[in-house]
């Protein structure tokens, strides 16, 4: 009987044992998280911070690829595994819709209580079949930069409110600073064949009046005289003010060349503006943001750019991994990466904070801009946004690299997302 005792009570304290041992063990949530600008180091000081109050997570991010295309595909890869690798996944505005089958709700994991912080759009972007499955960590909308010391020394006031003022502005600054600098161009902008040049491509046509390729009530729109034309004028800046080699830029390739004062304007999002005012940039202070020109002055659209924290369905720890994504997506984090990385928060009450507006002028100065971006069509293609935006980016950039004329390449297109979308 006394064996009988010792042996009952030996086995409760190895299971206890064993059971502190695994309290003791920590959850290690990984993010897959964007590289663009500061993303990366952004969130990697978030980790940092949650894990100081959370002894127990270890939180890791994962470096993903640049260019959002490429990005999409590797995720593609995780979910169709069913991998349980990656717990958060830093996802665009555009793909909601096309992943929520692998996103677990948010809204069961306390979502709920702060999702009317956020703006009421994004959350509804967000939401799939009445699933909240990304919370709202950025938003985003295209910008045009300028040299204001630039403009100033050829005789400029004002930035261009119209492309035909942009070009001749840019014609005039490129022809004065190349007698000093050959490298010098007009215009960078991002033209490789990716998800970037649909939001470059999508700002030139709606801001010529030829609305945004496909409509919200699923009209396939973008075989138009004015959508023609704006990829026509965009061709024509290759060569005279834009170097050849956009045809391979990203974002982060435009911006390298813009912060090392090769350019008098350039086409990127907000992120751009805290890194061009570092202390190592040699454009600080030299330049400032403003709208997009349009084909008329008013017509000037700005592509709906921003990303969300989603959590996979197939981590392993979804309360865990969720916590984090909430925490990276507070009003305390938003505000920090508003201040340091210049990444436009999606907390409305943040657009009054002092201490943003302070960093980050023009967050105030162009709310209306945020806030009146121009969507892509992700929700009237869903799930298949991912094929319709690489047919539209591929039939824009065979017109910006010579294998087609815009009319030609614009039939094509029509017929192409007439098949997919039937």
């Amino acid at each position: 009987m006394k064996f009988l005792k010792y042996f009952v009570v030996s086995s409760l304290l190895l299971v206890l044992s064993a059971g502190m041992a695994l309290a003791q063990d920590k959850v290690v949530i990984t993010i897959a998280s964007g590289t663009v600008g500061m993303e990366k180091q952004l969130i990697d000081e978030a980790a940092a911070m949650y894990m100081e109050t959370h002894p127990n997570v270890e939180v890791k991010a994962l470096e993903t690829p640049e260019l959002a295309t490429d990005r999409l595909g590797l995720y593609l890869q995780f979910f169709e595994a069913k991998s349980s690798e990656v717990d958060v996944y830093q996802i665009d505005v555009i793909w909601p819709g096309d992943l929520a089958e692998h996103l677990i709700d948010l809204n069961e994991y306390g979502a709920k209580d702060v999702a009317d912080q956020h703006f009421p759009a994004i959350v509804q972007n967000n939401t799939v079949d009445g699933r909240l499955v990304g919370i709202p960590w950025f938003t985003d909308a295209g910008l045009l930069y300028y040299r204001k010391d630039l403009l100033e020394k050829y005789g400029y006031t004002n930035p261009p409110k119209t492309w035909d003022e942009l070009e001749e502005i840019a014609a005039k600054v490129q022809e004065g600073e190349r007698a000093s600098n050959p490298d010098f161009w007009g215009f960078v902008w991002q033209g490789n064949a990716y998800e970037g040049l649909t939001c470059d491509a999508l700002e030139w046509i709606y801001s010529h009046g030829g609305g945004s390729i496909i409509e919200p009530d699923g009209t396939i729109s973008i075989n138009n005289e004015d959508a023609v034309a704006a990829i026509e004028r965009a061709r024509g800046w290759i060569g005279t003010i834009t170097p050849p080699g956009v045809t391979g830029f990203g974002e982060e390739d435009s911006r390298r060349v813009w912060q090392a004062g090769n350019a008098a304007f350039m086409r990127n999002w907000p992120y751009a503006y805290s890194l061009g005012n570092a202390d190592d940039s040699p454009i600080k202070g030299k330049f400032d943001v403003c709208p997009l020109p349009g084909a008329e002055e008013g017509l000037s659209a700005a592509a709906l750019g921003g990303w969300q924290l989603a959590v996979s369905k197939y981590s392993k720890n979804p309360e865990v991994a969720a916590d984090v994504a909430l925490t990276m997506a507070g009003v305390a984090e938003q505000k920090r990466r508003a201040i340091k990385g210049s990444l436009n928060p999606t907390i409305m009450s943040l657009y009054k904070d002092p201490e943003v507006l302070e960093a980050t002028p023009f967050f105030g100065s162009l709310y209306d801009v945020f806030i009146n971006a121009v969507a892509r069509p992700s929700t009237a293609t869903a799930p298949k946004y991912n094929e319709v935006s690489t047919l539209f980016f591929n039939a824009v950039y065979s017109v910006l690299t010579d294998k087609k004329d815009a009319q030609t390449a614009i039939d094509e297109l029509e017929l192409d997302l007439e098949d997919i979308l039937e």
